[in-house]
């Protein structure tokens, strides 16, 4: 496996799970506060975690089919990106047991 195919999943962890805490603060704010302007916050921040969560899917998807997880597993490194904080914890997990996985990257010589 590449170690372009981890560097993506961690990017997308990071940010899906960055946008997913401002999208929970943001329906704090609206709901629980009654902050003005708070609903126009939650609504651009939850469109663009919801995208990007799509791209996190198949970029997990893909890691673990590389890495010949077992299907619970899977599952559990898709879903991460629904729970506040979890990804990031699945995601350090997760690059801990696919480290050894990678290929290293050597020049061919001529």
């Amino acid at each position: 496996m590449k170690q372009s195919v981890l560097t993506r999943y961690r990017a997308l962890a990071y940010v899906t799970g960055v946008l997913l805490i401002l999208l929970t603060l943001g329906v704090i704010a609206k709901y629980a506060l009654d902050i003005s302007g708070a609903a126009g916050f939650t609504t651009a921040v939850g469109i663009a975690h919801g995208w990007l969560y799509v791209v996190y899917l198949v970029l997990a998807f893909d890691l673990g089919t590389k890495a010949k997880w077992p299907i619970g597993k899977l599952a559990w490194v898709l879903l991460a990106g629904t729970i506040p904080t979890a990804v990031f914890f699945v995601e350090r997990k997760v690059s801990r047991e696919v480290a050894p996985l990678l290929q290293d990257a050597q020049p061919v010589s001529a």
